[in-house]
């Protein structure tokens, strides 16, 4: 195959151009023959590639650097084995409304039909995980690649699947336009809305009103406007664990997130029942247990303000407005005066029932840890955790002061997440201080980023708890009566395998010494791996 002169632009060019046009700065994946003329491209238009250990942790880091960044990123994968391998990492991004852009080779049209080395159909394949799948082709790269974009980022947002082959990338492209991305507005919503009107007309004649937060408000930056609603009207703010610190997690009326934890439903649920309006504002249940189904017993009182389709049977609202979040909580702080509500203070009752069940006891455990690395990350630090028990202990313990800074997997939970997230996040913002929250199963799974980490050079700190064991199925074994079976870990020597890493580790089993190291981890270079010790049994009751 003759090589296109310098100043022709390749199919492949034209591709780059135009996730460049829409914002996409952050390529991650592993290489493989049929991309390396894609990933040519991307380094010549300003998109960086990061080369990762394993595809899923690629997915991942995308998605951590997209919530950082704001914008869609993209995940780069060979054929066959490479996207599968992706497969978890683009079904955490369908559940975590991501705006992930996949794009994978795939073996050549003249010999696809004849040739089976390695060949699958990625299109059927990933089917029930993402938004659309198309093939780029030479005459229309640009336009379906715009196309691609404006599926992942509409509401809900999630991955969208391009296959491309090497040929067509490599070809002359018969046009050099890229489309540029759509500038968006959002028409504003007024005081003299319907739903606006509905909405502030509820409110007024509430007594009890209490508001759900999920994801979509979060993203809308649409705290300001919520914590003022929130303070007119006296009405709690219950999150979901992705929105947790739309408003500051130490207000009054945050009665923090909710999800996961058996403690801190028998707490909140009630509330539900007491209130007699609740309002939930781009709240999306995809993150929430089974213990919340149809949560609030009367659905005349439950109004969803969101602007995504409903697509879900978790609860049945009375009423759903379709509006922007963000728009409607600043038309209906236009609207309404300041009152008293709550006249019985059960709002602060259960956040003081809240503080009493989480609240720290021992000189040395999960509990402790968590409130010094609160206070080490402070309000600018960026924390990611793991899937896990102590996932669900943090993201309850946690204050949260801004919004989108502890990431997780939410509606997924897949495990092997902290890392990634970290390390997408610090990419997409280096002046941040990054955490990575994980257990030692977690961190086993995908230890071959700890190399990613080293090769980036990113200076991040993993915090490790250790307790030897896949701690939260064990303690559902216990509940279920059965003996543990598959849940313990041998005794890994972590401070050991960072050093083989290229990084910095240790092993502390005391408070003192956890402190001395987080605060020494901030002035270091390269990542650093502080190993906490401890029993499994610190859990027991914890959440």
């Amino acid at each position: 195959m003759s090589q296109p002169k310098k100043n022709a632009n390749r199919v492949a060019d034209i591709v780059a151009k135009t996730l460049r046009a829409h914002q996409v700065r952050h390529a991650f994946g592993v290489p493989g023959g049929e991309i390396v003329t894609l990933i040519d491209a991307l380094q010549a238009a300003g998109i960086t590639f990061n080369l990762t250990r394993h595809e899923t942790s690629a997915a991942i880091m995308a998605a951590g650097a997209s919530t950082i960044s704001g914008n869609p990123e993209l995940l780069v994968t060979t054929v066959g084995p490479g996207l599968a391998n992706a497969v978890n990492g683009i079904a955490d991004a369908v559940q975590e409304r991501v705006p992930l852009i996949v794009i994978s080779g795939v073996v050549d049209r003249t010999t696809r039909a004849r040739y089976t080395h390695q060949v699958i159909d990625h299109a059927q394949l990933l089917r029930p995980l993402v938004k659309a799948s198309f093939e780029v082709e030479q005459e229309s790269a640009a336009s379906t690649v715009a196309r691609a974009l404006a599926i992942a980022t509409t509401e809900p947002m999630g991955p969208v699947h391009l296959d491309l082959s090497p040929a067509v990338a490599a070809s002359l492209s018969p046009s050099a336009f890229i489309p540029e991305a759509p500038k968006r507005f959002i028409t504003p919503a007024s005081v003299t809305d319907p739903g606006v009107r509905l909405l502030a007309e509820r409110i007024r004649a509430a007594e009890r009103p209490l508001l759900l937060v999920g994801l979509e408000t979060a993203r809308n930056q649409a705290g300001p406007a919520l914590q003022h609603l929130a303070e007119t009207i006296g009405a709690p703010v219950i999150t979901t664990y992705k929105a947790k610190g739309t408003i500051p997690e130490d207000h009054p009326l945050s009665l923090g997130g909710a999800g996961l934890s058996p403690l801190a439903d028998r707490v909140l649920l009630p509330l539900f029942d007491k209130a007699d309006l609740v309002l939930a504002f781009g709240y999306d249940p995809i993150e929430m247990r089974l213990g919340w189904l149809d949560f609030v017993s009367d659905q005349a009182k439950l109004i969803d303000i969101s602007g995504a389709l409903v697509d879900h049977a978790m609860h049945h609202a009375g009423t759903w407005i379709s509006a922007d979040t963000k728009s409607m909580l600043q038309a209906l702080n236009g609207s309404l005066v300041e009152r008293q509500t709550w006249p019985s203070h059960e709002p602060a009752a259960a956040k003081a029932a809240l503080d009493r069940l989480f609240s720290t006891k021992d000189a040395w455990g999960p509990h402790i840890i968590v409130d010094h690395l609160n206070e080490a990350a402070g309000t600018d630090g960026l924390v990611t955790v793991d899937s896990g028990a102590h996932r669900i202990l943090l993201s309850q313990k946690w204050r949260a002061v801004t919004p989108l800074s502890l990431l997780q997997s939410a509606g997924f939970c897949t495990m092997n997440a902290a890392l990634p997230l970290a390390i997408g996040a610090k990419v997409a913002d280096p002046s941040r201080r990054v955490f990575a929250v994980m257990g030692d199963g977690g961190l086993e799974m995908g230890i071959g980023e700890l190399a990613t980490l080293r090769d980036l050079n990113l200076p991040l700190t993993i915090v490790l708890f250790q307790d030897r064991s896949l701690a939260l199925i064990a303690m559902k074994q216990a509940s279920a009566g059965l003996a543990p079976a598959g849940v313990a870990l041998g005794e890994t020597d972590f401070a050991a395998v960072a050093k083989a890493f290229g990084g910095y580790g240790v092993n502390v089993e005391t408070i003192d010494d956890f402190r001395t190291e987080l605060e020494g981890a901030d002035h270091r270079p390269g990542f650093s791996l502080i190993a906490c010790r401890f029993d499994a049994s610190a859990y027991d009751g914890a959440f």
